[in-house]
């Protein structure tokens, strides 16, 4: 029997959070960027009402200098990582209970762009750390480059999971077929391009999530000046051809530049946690509405706004930076 991948909002056991140590991958901020993972670990966490948060480090030193961030129950996992997007790194997880198994996919640095030492080892370790069984897939995914409703539906885009430079021998049939082998993935939505700058080529986690079975948020463009109109309008039009998915409104937070360069920075980047539903926000005009737009949709938790300007200068957000491990 192929075991599905559960959507984010059924429940964890626990999440593994990435914390930053790469002084040249924040330029210069990095200390900005711990701030932000810490306040999102102790967001999830949330006093314990939450899921188990394992904060992983990347040595002793980073271990001291998390500890005098995060809250008390937050767990310090010394682990050796490249860069802290355990989205892409770490392995995904499918079936639920004594039947969980982890995927360990194949990584290569987005396309050979931004090679660390410990990003391919880190899934595997961090996997069989849980006791679970590992299985080593032979082809390039990204859990970033994927979203799914717990149903077998899946939504993509074809800049990510179509580009040369993750499978160039694999066509569009054949990662169809490798998705529904790998992760119970049977119904393939297929979005056309990511956010503009986005580093990783695409990245759906970005553009558009599922919120409930069949339903996925997309943003609305703040205006004509929002960079990403074309890409929101294109991913609606997919959508609505594909059939019998409902479409739910969103906010853009519109044009967002950190040190005068233009971001990929996203409300879709939100974690859904246990208790809470953590919403990355930018210091803008929209960011009140986006937090009251997730808790309006996921009325069981509380949607906690944590500033994500820090984070953001590394190229991801929240949800990049984690990855949950289903109950």
């Amino acid at each position: 029997m192929t075991l599905r991948m559960s959507a984010e909002w059924a429940p964890h056991e626990a999440v593994w959070i990435g914390f930053p140590h790469l002084d040249d991958e924040w330029a210069g901020a990095i200390d900005a960027a711990r701030h932000d993972v810490a306040a999102f670990a102790n967001a999830v966490h949330d006093s314990g009402r939450g899921e188990e948060v394992r904060l992983v480090v990347n040595d002793e030193r980073q271990a001291a200098i998390a500890a005098e961030l995060i809250d008390a129950g937050v767990r310090i996992l010394v682990q050796p990582l490249g860069d802290i997007w355990l989205r892409d790194t770490g392995p995904i997880i499918t079936g639920t209970g004594k039947a969980r198994r982890a995927r360990n996919f194949e990584f290569n640095w987005w396309g050979e762009k931004f090679v660390m030492p410990g990003d391919q080892e880190v899934g595997a370790a961090l996997a069989a750390g849980s006791g679970l069984p590992v299985d080593d897939q032979d082809w390039v995914l990204e859990g970033g480059g994927i979203d799914v409703d717990g149903t077998g539906l899946c939504v993509t885009t074809e800049e990510c999971l179509l580009n040369t430079n993750r499978n160039p021998t694999l066509t569009r049939e054949d990662i169809a077929v490798r998705l529904h082998q790998s992760l119970g993935i049977d119904r393939l939505l297929w979005l056309g391009n990511g956010l503009i700058g986005d580093h990783t080529d695409g990245h759906v986690d970005n553009l558009a999530r599922f919120v409930g079975e069949g339903r996925l948020a997309i943003p609305v463009a703040e205006g004509s000046a929002d960079p990403n109109a074309a890409i929101y309008a294109d991913a609606r039009a997919r959508t609505a051809a594909f059939g019998g998915v409902e479409i739910v409104d969103l906010p853009s937070p519109g044009r967002v530049e950190i040190n005068g360069e233009l971001a990929a920075a996203s409300y879709m980047n939100f974690y859904i946690g246990n208790s809470v539903v953590v919403v990355p926000t930018y210091g803008v005009a929209n960011d009140q509405a986006a937090i009251d737009a997730l808790a309006a949709l996921f009325p069981d938790r509380r949607a906690v706004g944590v500033p994500a300007r820090g984070i953001i200068v590394g190229g991801g957000s929240f949800h990049c930076s984690s990855q949950q491990l289903p109950a």
